[in-house]
């Protein structure tokens, strides 16, 4: 069996990417956020194009002409759905906007918000899947298309049923849907005319679970601490969070890295992953402490001179608009500095830490005409869970 070997790489500036996104940042700013879409594939188009797998680059074709249409066409999908929804509560006495003091409407109306909520869980599981192919058949390598096959109405029915196996099991059965879920999506990708397939098997992903259990250990052992010394009780139940916190992080990343180690392609091309949790723990840390310190700073001098402001006489006009000003520009500063100091070294850091095995099969991968989706991601963007890209 061959064992040649080409691994993945990430090499941006972070200098180019923030002028990316300080820029995008100001034109959404002025358009009212219709620019976003744009700037997203502005900001995508630079990403993509600084991975590689070995000498050659990857490339996106994205538009944001594609994604404001998607997004004007789910909204309108979006808005009937959820009115037929509220008319069906009405028709049960659930009206989420009649006024009332009376405890059993309020009742009904905290079940009706919550029954709406739960109505917008089909949909975000549609534009998860959604989303993901609209990206793969918007990415190339080599020139050769991704992509995926349609199948965003099975991914949303095994999404319901696995998060409600989830939820009853306190958790204890979330290996098995992260594995399911991600093997429906991966065995319906394909890299020209390779497809990708997912082995492995989903009870290999408890270890990735381990800060997690003992996360919940350290808060179930606060709670029974709190009824004997309740200040040390919170002070270990917050202690337990965070364990709990950066136990999901660990998950989240050995999952990645098994998941990725038991994908193939073309079914003789194979990869391996080999992230380590610290460094991701350290780099959202360390980038937090630098974002809030620069955009404290920011807000620091620019609301002294907001407060300068109102302080003159007949300025308060001057100050108003120049207040709201700082406001928004704090969002964009931050938002451009949380890529290049959080975004952009997790992603190289995960990008590199992939290596591809049987390497120069990669090259009997040509070429295969398929249909590409049309929604651009529009019920993503709609649901806001387009994700940071």
């Amino acid at each position: 069996m061959q064992t040649d070997k080409i691994y993945f790489a990430y090499g941006s500036q972070d200098g180019e990417l923030f002028k990316i996104a300080l820029k995008t940042g100001i034109l959404t700013m002025i358009t009212l956020g219709i620019y976003r879409f744009w700037a997203k594939s502005r900001i995508r188009r630079h990403i993509w194009s600084s991975a590689s797998i070995g000498e050659d680059r990857f490339e996106y074709h994205g538009t944001g002409l594609e994604k404001f249409l998607g997004f004007l066409i789910a909204i309108v999908v979006l808005a009937i759905y959820l009115g037929l929804v509220q008319l069906i509560l009405i028709y049960f006495g659930l009206n989420l906007f009649q006024m009332t003091d009376d405890p059993a409407q309020v009742f009904a109306q905290t079940a009706a918000i919550y029954l709406n909520l739960l109505a917008v869980l089909p949909l975000a599981a549609f534009a998860t899947y959604r989303a993901r192919r609209y990206k793969l058949a918007r990415t190339s390598w080599r020139g050769i298309r991704f992509g995926m096959d349609n199948g965003a109405w099975g991914y949303v029915w095994r999404y319901l049923f696995y998060s409600l196996l989830t939820l009853v099991s306190l958790g204890a059965l979330m290996p098995l849907a992260t594995f399911r879920l991600e093997k429906y999506m991966a065995d319906r990708s394909f890299v020209g005319d390779a497809p990708i397939a997912q082995n492995g098997k989903w009870a290999e992903l408890y270890p990735s679970m381990k800060y997690i259990f003992f996360g919940v250990l350290c808060v179930l052992g606060a709670v029974v601490i709190a009824f004997g010394a309740i200040k040390i009780g919170i002070i270990a139940g917050f202690l337990g969070c965070i364990v709990l916190v950066c136990g999901l992080v660990h998950y989240n990343v050995q999952s990645f890295a098994y998941l990725m180690t038991h994908k193939t392609l073309n079914k003789t091309v194979g990869f391996s992953a080999t992230p380590r949790t610290k460094r991701i723990l350290a780099t959202y840390i360390l980038g937090g402490i630098v974002v809030g310190l620069i955009t404290g700073i920011f807000g620091a001098v620019f609301g002294g001179i907001s407060f300068t402001l109102f302080s003159v006489g007949n300025a308060s006009t001057l100050g108003f608009l120049f207040t709201g000003l700082t406001y928004l520009g704090f969002f964009v500063l931050a938002n451009a500095l949380s890529l290049i100091m959080i975004t952009q070294p997790i992603l190289e850091h995960m990008f590199s830490s992939i290596t591809v095995h049987n390497s120069s099969d990669l090259e009997k991968i040509f070429q295969t005409v398929r249909r590409s989706p049309a929604d651009a991601e529009g019920f993503a963007d709609a649901l806001d869970i387009g994700g940071a890209f």
